[in-house]
């Protein structure tokens, strides 16, 4: 066994010495020698023609050596879209150009449409005052209603603000408006899924530089994908040379999606540094972060569910409106359609499921993927409508839910949405949360509240995600435009330390304790031994980055696979040194033995054997131990949890207080217990905020009114209650080495409808007839739904 433990063992976290020592490396903190500053000139209005742009005065000023506009790069390629979705009439989506610096119209209030490159940021930034830009002001498209409705548009040269209209599954439309026409009870619900600045610690941060001797160019980036952001900028924005173009991402201040993608500012300050000479750098100040980084969610939901006379689940169906924002961002189409709609039938064995998703330009920031990317708005969707609908039918909501889950012999089960789930227990994770969150005492609980002028309510939730974003064939036909597999190579030094270079890229999932803990496993050697690296293209292989709970389903697949290979030829290393068969040879706690007999070798002189190979057979065994793999999973993952929360809500005020929150996850095999439960920890955080602070507001003007923190709200730890987090009912998935599935989003999946559900509850029990409230419900919301009531 591994000195400081293998799979399972709740290791340190290696990485956060350096984190909270001060002494961690991110983009801001580098800095090179003739280092330059780039500043960006922004729109104030969030649509108009640009008439004219001066940038002579800008040009004059001190310190100032080069302006750039739009027009500088009209002849370049634009940032596309990563999936092209077909509408239900089989017409591919609208895709318009989205470019490094607007030119022609501005599209949304901070879209850049010149740059400065100065000796230093001060000035930068009084040189970008300097420039005058004429901007016809055009009036705004921000609610989408009205986008749909209206005779001009975000993007003229397309014709409409409908960028797609998609069904799914749209053979499964007939049957399911049936079911729901002849069903003997129907519940509807309208809701809204709010729009959320991502707020990462770290804001955006990109240095360039370029060396004009071997035409070769190094971008450091704040990038949750580095690999993909030099895919893009080479093959479709710039067209640098993928060859000569290095992309690092350091150490990344956390990300939670809206670091996957790329953007203009990347490749301005490639094409800057090209141009002077010089490294060029740019970092977003806090403004700039909620005006352009990548918001999330913002959908407007109506869904059916159709029942019989006994509670059974006969249809889910969905219309739903997502915003795109201004521009197609990466990821901003598989969001609202494949990562949501195939999510749709939830963990039930509901027979009918049909989702239309109408895609929308409006004149705000562009809309992607946000920590859970379209499981959250799937989840909130399915278990609103689920709990209003045993009250409907006068059922407890716990239940109705229990009456309709897939059972434990129904796996493999193919879902009415498309999906394929492999492995899980529903009514055991719901048994495990009543248990721990001891459910048969709340009433007692809630009579305390009463006593205090408060009133109790209790929410629960039931959910699943499809995580591992998988596999390459099945995403290729959906629309993906690159490949979703991950790599990995294992590098064993003579020494016999080893270097693992994975294609993943680490911003707070742990990935320096946890990959070694899986090839320390394997190998039965000390995690400590093992370095990881990555976040470098010139030194990893071509991996597709972190997202989506990917990193050990799908790079961590690869270790392993990776790893076995090394195994595989250390072995015949070993039976060379003990003139045994290598298929007699066993590896046990990093010792290699010949079964049966007392001759062994360690792993370290097998490695300093493979580089001082004196007496090898060549012609069987070459010199060296470094093996590398590619894995494609051959489906997603499913992890799938019960949460449930109490809260407070006082109703002279309608403050909400969350009293206590409980989370029981089957995330499959757990390599680290403790970096789990924090990953879980911080996403019940997000998902809370979402449901009762957090909100994106543009006025009819397209003016972001909530651009700083004194009007974004976000939750404090006095906002949260203490968790409650089990991860024991793991079911191993079936087709990955691992058996793991994925732990990173379930927080801000399950937390919202939960405690949605919860204050709804609170309310009922005070005899207020409300039966919905959209998030976040602030106590201004909260208190009017009650006077209302």
């Amino acid at each position: 066994m591994p000195k400081d433990g293998g799979i399972g063992a709740s290791t340190v976290r290696r990485e956060d010495v350096r984190f909270l020592t001060g002494t961690g490396q991110y983009c801001d903190d580098m800095n090179m020698f003739g280092q330059t500053s780039a500043v960006f000139a922004r729109s104030t209005v969030a649509n108009g023609v640009i008439k004219s742009i001066d940038t002579s005065a800008a040009e004059a000023m001190p310190g100032v050596l080069a302006v750039f506009t739009g027009e500088d790069f009209v002849e370049v390629g634009g940032n596309p879209a990563g999936w092209l979705i077909n509408s239900r009439d089989g017409e591919p989506m609208k895709e318009p150009k989205r470019p490094v610096l607007a030119h022609g119209k501005v599209r949304h209030v901070g879209d850049a449409y010149a740059a400065v490159i100065a000796e230093t940021i001060e000035q930068a930034k009084d040189a970008v005052e300097a420039i005058e830009a004429d901007i016809e002001e055009l009036p705004a498209l921000v609610n989408m209603k009205d986008a749909l409705a209206a005779d001009h548009y975000v993007h003229d040269e397309i014709g409409t603000n409908q960028c797609f209209d998609w069904g799914w599954i749209e053979d499964n439309r007939a049957a399911t408006d049936a079911a729901i026409k002849g069903a003997h009870h129907v519940t509807t619900l309208e809701l809204v899924n709010n729009r959320l600045v991502p707020n990462a610690m770290e804001p955006r941060c990109s240095m360039a530089q370029y060396n004009r001797a071997n035409d070769e160019y190094v971008l450091h980036t704040t990038s949750q994908n580095p690999h993909l952001t030099r895919l893009l900028i080479s093959a479709f924005v710039l067209g640098i040379p993928e060859n000569k173009l290095t992309v690092i991402a350091p150490d990344v201040g956390g990300g939670f999606g809206s670091k996957i993608y790329h953007y203009g500012e990347e490749a301005l300050v490639l094409a800057a540094a090209k141009k002077i000479g010089r490294p060029v750098k740019w970092t977003a100040d806090r403004t700039e972060a909620f005006l352009t980084d990548a918001h999330g969610r913002d959908h407007v939901t109506k869904i059916e569910l159709a029942m019989d006379k006994d509670g059974n689940f006969l249809a889910f169906r969905t219309e739903t409106m997502a915003n795109v924002g201004a521009y197609l961002s990466n990821f901003s189409t598989a969001t609202p359609t494949f990562l949501h709609g195939t999510l749709m039938a939830g963990n039930y064995t509901v027979p009918n499921v049909y989702v239309n998703v109408k895609a929308v330009f409006t004149n705000t920031a562009p809309v992607d993927a946000y920590r859970g990317a379209g499981r959250p708005e799937a989840t909130f969707s399915l278990e609103r409508v689920i709990d209003k609908a045993a009250r409907e039918i006068g059922m407890d909501p716990i239940e109705l839910r229990r009456k309709n889950f897939i059972k434990p012999d129904q796996y493999p089960f193919a879902s009415a949405a498309g999906l394929e789930y492999d492995s899980g227990n529903y009514d055991a994770l719901m048994d495990q949360m009543e248990k721990v969150a001891d459910v048969a005492g709340f009433e007692a609980r809630r009579k305390a509240s009463e006593k205090k002028g408060k009133l109790r309510g209790f929410g629960v939730n039931a959910y699943i995600e499809a995580c591992g974003i998988a596999p390459s064939n099945l995403v290729g036909v959906l629309g993906s435009r690159v490949g979703l597999y991950d790599a990995a190579t294992v590098r064993v030094n003579a020494t016999g330390n080893l270097s693992v270079m994975v294609g993943a890229h680490s911003h707070g999932q742990g990935h320096e304790t946890a990959f070694p803990q899986v090839v320390a496993e394997m190998l039965g050697i000390d995690p400590q031994s093992i370095d990881i690296v990555h976040g470098d293209t010139s030194k990893i292989p071509f991996g597709m980055g972190t997202y989506g709970s990917r990193s050990l389903a799908v790079c961590g697949s690869a270790v392993v696979r990776a790893t076995e290979k090394i195994i595989n030829k250390a072995k015949k290393i070993a039976a060379h040194m003990l003139e045994a068969s290598d298929g007699d040879i066993e590896l046990k706690d990093g010792v290699f033995s010949v079964a049966g007999t007392d001759k062994s070798v360690t792993f370290g002189e097998v490695a300093l054997k493979a580089y001082i190979p004196h007496e090898f057979p060549l012609e069987d065994i070459e010199p060296g131990l470094e093996e590398t793999a590619f894995y494609d999973p051959a489906n997603f993952t499913y992890p799938s949890g019960a949460y449930c929360c109490e809260v407070e809500v006082d109703p002279e005020t309608g403050k909400v207080t969350v009293e206590s929150m409980t989370a029981v996850d089957d995330f499959g095999n757990v390599i680290n217990p403790m970096i789990v439960t924090g990953q879980v920890h911080g996403g019940l955080g997000q998902g809370i905020g979402q449901a009762l602070l957090e909100n994106t507001t543009y006025d009819e003007n397209g003016q972001l009114l909530s651009a700083s923190y004194m009007d974004y709200v976000m939750p404090r730890a006095d906002d949260l209650p203490f968790y409650t987090v089990d991860h024991s009912q793991g079911n191993a998935c079936t087709h990955n080495p691992l058996g793991v599935k994925g732990c990173g989003e379930a927080g801000a999946i399950g937390s919202p409808p939960t405690v949605v559900n919860a204050v709804i509850d609170a309310l009922q029990s005070g005899g207020k007839s409300v039966t919905h409230i959209d998030m976040p419900m602030t106590p201004h919301r909260v208190w009017s739904a009650m006077q209302n009531a």
